[in-house]
């Protein structure tokens, strides 16, 4: 009789049957075991209709002894215990059953042979059998998990090579990310475990290339890899697998397929994320933005992760918003879950018998980020509580144990510190550094700064109080730590700790001051590369204008103070118009490499093209699509600019490699620089608070004069006079006059006097060439209108009277200043390109004239005519340019100065700058405010019209360091033009009288007796 069709009733008939006839049979005889076999078929067969426990007992117990019966064991009886044990682990999860299923299952794997003769059961069924068995084990957790789940890979390896189907193989794969999830939650190590299975499930997402289950759970292991070694590859991968599901074709139902979309973008969200708190670089911040706004416009509003990842994105965009100047709000999410209460919170994963859930643990994470956002003292003193009995359970509460509670330890120690500053109870102090040292000491790796910042806050604290020699000393270890590249810091945050480091090294004369300078040095130029414009990056050196403005010159004054004035002027010139620079470096000359390698220098050149395409290209302005999930214009900027810089640098280093080019874009050296004084000595002022100092460049000497106690303070109280003073009162006023005057008079006491005598003394001649390269509020106050200077025959002399003066903002722009041209210099009047905008001038007719009845050749751009295009294309082909119109500050935003042309249009300084001006010599720019700085600019960074100009290729020109009357123009003009064309100086080029004729000119119009302010205005750059 067939078993189907056997009824309950018939299998018991068969079952008393044969426990009638078992116990007449002889004990070891063939016949009982095989009966004993009969038996335990049908007692399964009863078990597989009435659930039996017993009759499943009892049917494995007869083949059990079966096997004993038989003199030989016959592998023949293994397949059907391996069912029936399989049969109850399955059902019931019986730690021994599953113990048995294994090691027969083993048996049987090593059985291949003879199972392949027909035994019942194929080497591929046993395989499938053992996985599961290995997974039920893992399940009850009887055994090593880890060499559970290494097994268990293996085995799905080797089915991946079998004939078994799409189906059946991908239900069996599966059970090893469950199996996997065993070891995430109590935080073990996995990495020997994760490496097998990624290669495991690379193979099947070969085999079953569009499976969501394999898929999802390969892009889940990457991820796991990259937040256990940080590797980029792993990550990459992980967020192209995981993009790949999103465009996956299925016949998933609907919202199955919804829950794995919503999956795939919080884990690329989370990986974008990560990655930028580990590695801080721009283009991975674009990054995180892009995929946390695509998974918070997609994913439901109870999904676990929403809260955490709303309050990424809002912190985001505010970084975004301070890094780049990106005018747009931060991301809140009005359905983010309110918190429970602290003390809720507490209780549920602080309970010794629960699990924490994902919610539970999001929730815990958003109480720790929103008490480092409170300032209400109860607020503040219920989180101390909270964090330490969350802190106090750790080692109680088996799901807490092994989690990651870095952030618990920085923000309790913050707490601390808040409590100290608001109540004065130094053993806040004291409990704030112990539990960040706890803290470093338990979670350094992973997290070293929060941690240590928070512990730096506190021993400062603590140091203003007690000067400890042992606090100094961790604060510098752990500033040194912070700013360092190994730490992963973001590069605004590096440059702070850097910039920290060196001011406290030098307060404390501690022997890294060295070393202190050089790395906040380095950190200047790299967070001056995080932004991708010159717009933006501004807004970054104005964000962080103390430690830009005050490094380089804290540095030099250290040198200075301990004798090495020529590392000094190393220091202040790689310090200093670090814009500019970056600029100039891009247009470097490939001359000497196309000699060498002509394909280096091309690939050279072209890569420094589309750097400063996208450094001069306009920053997104307005705001931004907040919440949006759309690339925004200013993303494109970032990716473009890293990938453009990562590749430069990578060229940089093949030509440093090269013979003779070691030092390739490498800062100057002192002699390199002291080329600048050929001409004439160059005077640098450095203006620290530290000490000041004027240096006296000469071609074949240094000198050093040091100044006054009071000079500092006395500098800026000399610049303030003067804002205030414009800001106040009319420039042609009496009052603004009287203020100029007690400005120049005390310049010159406090300036003038000293060099004048070192000038005198070094035997610098009278009527000589001198250029001041001045730095911080020096930057804006007329160094070279000092005086008036006593004499002995009472005429009245200023010091362009006795030399004759000009300015650089770097000795580099001096020396580039200077260079020949490539095609040759010439010694032929110059032809002058005439720009005027006669509309809104009164007295610009006069000067247009003026300069139109010149004997060499004019071109005039007048009125209409003058447009942004045609002036620049105009640039191009004069050596002189010659601007009347107004000119136009905005500001804090130097890029936006401007010439105003015919019918509103201007012609901006960042338009200037994109020009490449071959042939340019010198620009009169007889205009407002072309040489001034807004208030809110850096002085070291010249970002004015003049700069501008000088920097696309003009070799000398004069500006305007306010508002200008223009009823001067047409005389100064005359008188200026007079000079330069018809003074006889064979072999000097004409813009290399430039300053001559300005100082004669300037003395010209002093004679008609115009006021001072007049005459002041006027200033000379460059050769």
């Amino acid at each position: 009789m067939e078993t189907e069709e056997c009824s309950l009733p018939d299998i018991e008939g068969f079952i008393s049957a044969l426990e009638g006839i078992i116990p007449s049979l002889p004990r070891f005889g063939r016949r009982r075991a095989y009966d004993l076999i009969s038996l335990s078929k049908w007692r399964f067969d009863h078990y597989d209709l009435s659930g039996s426990k017993e009759q499943l007992d009892k049917s494995i117990l007869h083949l059990v002894e079966a096997q004993l019966l038989l003199v030989k064991p016959s592998i023949q009886l293994f397949p059907g215990l391996v069912e029936v044990l399989f049969c109850r682990l399955v059902e019931f999860k019986q730690p021994d059953d599953v113990e048995s299923c294994v090691k027969y299952l083993r048996y049987l794997r090593n059985q291949r042979c003879q199972l392949e003769v027909g035994v019942g059961i194929s080497h591929e069924d046993v395989t499938l059998y053992l996985v599961r068995a290995l997974d039920i084990r893992v399940e009850l957790n009887t055994c090593d998990i880890k060499e559970d789940i290494k097994e268990m890979t293996i085995l799905c390896r080797e089915l991946l090579n079998s004939d078994i189907s799409g189906r059946i193989l991908e239900s069996h794969l599966l059970t090893l990310p469950k199996a996997f999830y065993k070891i995430v939650p109590n935080m073990l190590p996995v990495k020997e475990v994760v490496d097998p299975l990624i290669e495991c499930f690379r193979e099947a997402n070969v085999r079953l290339p569009y499976s969501y289950h394999l898929s999802y759970s390969l892009a889940h292991f990457l991820a796991h890899r990259f937040d256990e070694n940080d590797s980029i590859i792993d990550s990459e991968e992980a967020i192209t697998i995981l993009k790949k599901i999103l465009t996956f074709p299925s016949d998933l139902p609907q919202d199955l397929r919804s829950q794995f979309q919503d999956a795939a973008l919080a884990w690329i969200a989370h990986i974008s994320c990560r990655r930028f708190y580990l590695f801080h670089m721009p283009e991975y911040l674009e990054e995180a933005t892009f995929h946390l706004r695509a998974y918070l416009s997609s994913a439901s509003r109870d999904h676990p992760h929403r809260p955490l990842f709303s309050q990424d994105l809002a912190d985001f965009e505010d970084h975004r918003a301070t890094e780049f100047g990106v005018k747009e709000g931060g991301y809140r999410d009005p359905d983010v879950f309110k918190l429970p209460c602290l003390s809720s919170l507490a209780a549920s994963i602080t309970d010794p018998d629960s699990s924490i859930s994902d919610e539970q643990w999001n929730q815990h994470h958003q109480a720790l980020e929103s008490m480092m956002h409170t300032d209400d003292i109860a607020e503040i003193e219920e989180g101390i509580k909270y964090c330490r009995l969350v802190l106090a359970s750790i080692h109680c509460v088996p799901s807490l144990e092994h989690r990651n509670h870095g952030n618990l330890y920085v923000v309790l120690g913050s707490l601390l510190v808040q409590v100290f500053r608001r109540t004065g109870k130094l053993d806040c102090i004291d409990e704030s550094i112990a539990v960040c040292r706890d803290g470093l000491k338990t979670y350094g790796t992973s997290c070293l700064n929060p941690l240590a910042r928070s512990a730096l806050m506190s021993l400062i604290t603590r140091m203003s109080l007690h000067q400890r020699e042992e606090d100094e000393e961790e604060a510098i270890q752990l500033l040194a730590t912070l700013s360092s590249d190994d730490t992963r810091s973001g590069l605004s945050r590096r440059f702070e700790f850097s910039y920290d480091w060196a001011i406290l090294a030098h307060i404390l004369g501690h022997p890294s001051v060295t070393d202190a300078y050089e790395n906040v040095f380095k950190a200047m130029q790299d967070t001056l590369s995080y932004a991708p414009t010159l717009e933006s990056q501004h807004h970054r050196l104005v964000y962080m204008r103390v430690g830009f403005q005050d490094v380089p010159l804290c540095y030099a004054s250290y040198q200075i103070d301990k004798g090495q004035p020529r590392k000094a002027i190393e220091t202040l010139e790689r310090g200093r118009a670090l814009l500019w620079s970056e600029m100039r470096d891009f247009r470097t000359s490939t001359d000497q490499l196309r000699a060498v390698d002509p394909t280096l220098a091309a690939e050279f050149e072209a890569i420094n093209r589309d750097l400063e395409q996208v450094t001069m290209s306009m920053a997104p302005c307005g705001n931004m699509e907040t919440g949006s999930w759309k690339t925004d214009p200013l993303s494109h900027l970032v990716t473009k600019q890293r990938q453009f810089l990562g590749d430069r640098n990578k060229l940089i280093s093949r030509i440093r490699a090269l013979p003779n080019f070691r030092n390739f874009l490498e800062p100057p050296s002192f002699d390199a620089l002291r080329s600048a004084a050929l001409h004439g000595p160059v005077i640098i002022i450095n203006h620290c608070e530290w000490r000041c100092d004027l240096l006296v460049l000469c071609r074949d000497s240094l000198s050093l004069i040091t100044t006054t106690h009071d000079f500092y303070s006395r500098a800026i109280e000399l610049g303030d006079r003067l804002v205030d003073a414009r800001k106040h009162h009319r420039l042609e006023s009496k009052k603004y006059e009287r203020a100029l005057r007690f400005v120049l008079q005390s310049l010159y006491e406090l300036v003038g006097k000293p060099v004048v005598e070192v000038l005198r003394k070094m035997k610098i001649p009278e009527q000589s060439r001198v250029w001041w390269c001045p730095t911080s509020v020096f930057c804006q106050l007329p160094l070279h209108a000092m005086g008036p200077i006593p004499s002995d025959d009472g005429v009245t002399r200023y010091f362009s009277d006795l030399y004759i003066p000009s300015y650089t903002p770097t000795l580099s722009a001096l020396i580039a200043s200077r260079k020949p041209q490539t095609e040759g210099q010439t010694f032929q009047k110059p032809s002058i390109l005439l720009v005027a905008q006669p509309e809104s001038l009164k007295h610009a007719i006069p000067e247009i004239w003026t300069i139109q009845r010149l004997t060499t050749t004019v071109t005039s751009l007048i009125s209409k005519n003058a447009t942004p295009s045609s002036v620049v294309e105009g640039l191009k082909h004069h050596q002189f340019s010659h601007f009347v119109c107004h000119g136009n500050l905005e500001e804090g935003k130097p890029f936006n100065a401007s010439f105003k042309l015919s019918g509103g249009r201007q012609l901006t300084l960042l338009e200037i700058v994109r020009s490449q001006l071959p042939t340019a010599e010198f620009a009169f720019l007889s205009a407002c405010h072309t040489a001034e700085l807004t208030e809110k600019s850096i002085p070291g960074e010249a970002l004015h019209l003049t700069a501008a100009m000088q920097y696309c290729g003009f070799r000398s020109v004069v500006g305007t360091m306010w508002a200008m009357a223009d009823q001067d123009g047409q005389y100064l003009a005359e008188d200026f033009y007079k000079s330069i064309l018809s003074s006889d100086e064979p072999g000097v080029p004409y813009y290399e009288r430039s300053a001559r004729a300005l100082r004669d000119a300037v003395k010209n119009l002093r004679s008609k007796k115009a006021s001072l302010e007049r005459w002041v205005n006027y200033v000379h750059y460059g050769a």
